[in-house]
């Protein structure tokens, strides 16, 4: 059964990693230039804007980071709590991640092409989503598969590369199995990013389309917890 619930998560957090993939597409290429699962790239777009470099904006950058710090906030306060009270908060995470999603979908309606002048509402997408990203963050990180963060591949990009036979790096750890994982990683950001400007490229779906697409499979993989056998993921139950 431990094996079961193992493999349903692993492949859960593949799924979450796509969904990324996705949503950088839409931050980056109607909402910005920025990001708001993987704020190294808004914290280093943030510098490069206010060194003035041209097409490079402030305002979408303190959004993201605002909106991340509150979603970062309510969900170690939210997933503390839940623990206490022996509730599955991972599950409980993922559906509050997907509801804000929608939320920013309803907000975005009308938001369709990139180039266009940025406006309040691109602001308050931004940050809706960038908050649904701070849940998303915290809550993977609690529960601590390796080589699956959902939102950034750095690490297991080099642990593939590490771990091959190209260098057979002893203090990276061995195995098909955690090679298999960091492939997947690698593989389902990258795949995320192709889905995602493919569905928004000349119009084919607007931002709030692909949004909602996107809380939908993060929803459908919260829901997909409640068939599988209760069990404790890292320190949470």
């Amino acid at each position: 059964m431990q094996a079961k619930h193992g493999a349903f998560l692993t492949w859960a957090m593949v799924a979450l990693t796509l969904t990324t993939g996705m949503v950088e597409a839409i931050s980056f290429l109607v909402l910005g230039p920025v990001f708001t699962a993987v704020q190294t790239g808004t914290m280093l777009l943030l510098s490069f804007a206010l060194a003035g470099v041209v097409a490079l904006s402030i305002a979408p950058c303190l959004a993201s980071l605002a909106g991340f710090t509150v979603g970062a906030v309510l969900s170690a306060r939210f997933e503390s709590r839940s623990r206490v009270r022996g509730r599955r908060w991972f599950r409980e995470a993922l559906i509050a991640e997907g509801l804000v999603l929608t939320a920013a979908a309803a907000v975005a309606w009308g938001i369709d092409r990139h180039g266009e002048s940025l406006t309040g509402r691109h602001y308050m997408v931004t940050g809706l989503v960038a908050l649904a990203m701070g849940i998303r963050n915290v809550s993977t990180l609690r529960v601590g598969v390796p080589g699956l963060t959902t939102t950034v591949t750095t690490r297991a990009f080099a642990a593939l590369i590490g771990g091959s036979p190209l260098a057979v790096d002893a203090r990276i750890a061995p195995g098909s199995g955690n090679q298999a994982r960091r492939a997947a990683s690698v593989a389902a950001m990258f795949a995320g990013g192709l889905l995602g400007a493919w569905l928004l490229h000349d119009g084919r779906l607007s931002a709030a389309v692909v949004l909602l697409v996107t809380a939908a499979l993060v929803l459908a993989i919260a829901l997909s917890f409640t068939w599988v056998p209760r069990e404790r993921t890292s320190e949470a139950g």
